[in-house]
């Protein structure tokens, strides 16, 4: 195994493990998009992190508004799930691989986060959250390099240090930033509808404050409500100036299974742009 690189650790599950068939799989998803493209420069997305099957078609509707755009570099930024590797984390290796190919770490960008911050380097990660984003980068985008940042702690109020730093690091550069995140987990389809609408409304406000104030609440359960958080206050301080969310649903949506107990999770996708 070549150190310099990240493995896939979720190709063939999460996703389809050969390459063509990924391939396909994502440009299905795109003929499948519906809406016009937003109009305005699109600087940031939000995505769900579940398998394909159950949020590809909802996270295309975001990366077909980026199909055969460039950027100088594209900001991954996602939850951790499973490792307690720190506040802040990303990767001391060179290269993200997939079954579409490797993409190139944008390690200068990563060492100056880590010259302003404590942002723990890795060597290997297996967390879903970030690689789900990448074939779909792959395919809107062909070539890119990546800035991927795990966030381990939940404090929608704590994460000024990094959105300062990414603010002053990326304001010179043509970028893309990406919050991976699913919407609530909840043991009821009504339950998850009713609390992703007032997710979905607070970002379409696109008020800071009101949308921390949503992802604050004790009863939420949106894994990536830090990365939401972080992506909109820096997209803001580049310049912003609206949120248009492009498409809602849940599991059971996608699966029929709506009973009262059944383990639901919401799926947003949505599109950050610069009239």
């Amino acid at each position: 195994m070549d150190p310099s690189i990240r493995p896939s650790t979720i190709s063939g599950t999460w996703y389809p493990g050969d390459g063509k068939q990924l391939r396909n799989a994502i440009e299905t998803y795109f003929s499948k998009v519906d809406i016009p493209p937003v109009k305005g420069e699109v600087m940031a997305l939000i995505s769900p992190h579940a398998g394909y099957y159950y949020s590809g078609q909802v996270a295309a509707y975001g990366y077909k508004q980026i199909v055969g755009k460039t950027y100088d570099v594209v900001v991954v930024v996602s939850p951790l799930h499973r490792m307690a590797a720190g506040a802040y984390v990303s990767t001391h290796v060179s290269f993200y691989q997939t079954p579409l190919g490797n993409i190139p770490v944008a390690e200068k960008l990563v060492d100056r986060i880590s010259q302003k911050i404590d942002l723990k380097r890795i060597s290997m990660d297996n967390e879903h959250s970030l690689e789900i984003q990448l074939p779909f980068l792959q395919v809107a985008l062909k070539s890119f390099s990546l800035l991927p940042v795990m966030i381990g702690h939940g404090d929608v109020y704590g994460c000024t240090e990094l959105v300062e730093v990414l603010v002053d690091i990326l304001k010179s550069k043509k970028c893309l930033l990406v919050a991976s995140s699913d919407l609530h987990h909840i043991d009821r389809y009504d339950e998850v509808v009713k609390k992703d609408q007032a997710v979905a409304e607070a970002l379409s406000n696109f008020q800071l404050e009101g949308i921390q104030e949503v992802l604050s609440r004790p009863d939420c359960s949106v894994c990536g409500r830090v990365p939401i958080t972080i992506i909109v206050d820096v997209a803001q301080k580049l310049g912003a100036n609206k949120l248009v969310v492009l498409r809602q649903t849940n599991s059971g949506d996608v699966t029929g299974e709506k009973s009262s107990g059944e383990y639901t999770v919401g799926y947003l996708s949505a599109v950050l742009v610069r009239d």
